[in-house]
């Protein structure tokens, strides 16, 4: 397996997976995500999300090539306050590992690539945030060390609009 970093002009080899991560989320929460995205539109998208300096994407390939995952997250500055502490983190938006690849280590290379990265860079701190369903997703912050810190809720105050 090779980790290297993906620039944003290649954006769509990321798609059929973000498609994949996506469903998941649709499939769940149908509610919440509009299915079945362009993938264009997606592409457009992440391209321009990946442009952002500040906004890392990784991918693991197998020895013939294959995208066997992908992880994007963002190097972020927070301020101290006089109620929380400041410092630099990760914030993992996405990470997905392809079904035939899943429960060999690739999920844990992504993120300790991510950890390092960002440590380098001057981190303090890695975050991640995952549906409640996406069980796979929390076992997997849980084996690298991430654990609760606040709870995010929401409820819709009117119909969601597609």
């Amino acid at each position: 397996m090779h980790l290297h970093s993906l620039p944003a002009h290649e954006a769509a080899t990321l798609v059929p997976l973000l498609q994949d991560l996506h469903d998941l989320h649709v499939a769940h929460q149908p509610e919440r995500y509009p299915a079945d995205p362009c993938p264009q539109v997606l592409t457009t998208w992440l391209t321009e999300w990946l442009t952002d300096d500040m906004v890392h994407a990784l991918v693991a390939e197998s020895p013939t090539g294959t995208i066997m995952g992908y992880v994007i997250w963002e190097f972020q500055e927070r301020s101290a306050s006089p109620l929380t502490t400041g410092g630099a983190r990760a914030m993992v938006h996405h990470v997905m590992v392809a079904a035939p690849f899943r429960r060999l280590g690739v999920g844990k290379a992504l993120l300790k690539a991510v950890r390092d990265q960002a440590q380098t860079e001057g981190a303090v701190r890695i975050a991640a945030s995952y549906a409640p369903f996406n069980t796979a997703s929390a076992a997997l912050m849980a084996s690298m060390g991430l654990q609760a810190a606040t709870i995010h809720a929401e409820c819709y105050l009117s119909e969601p609009t597609v």
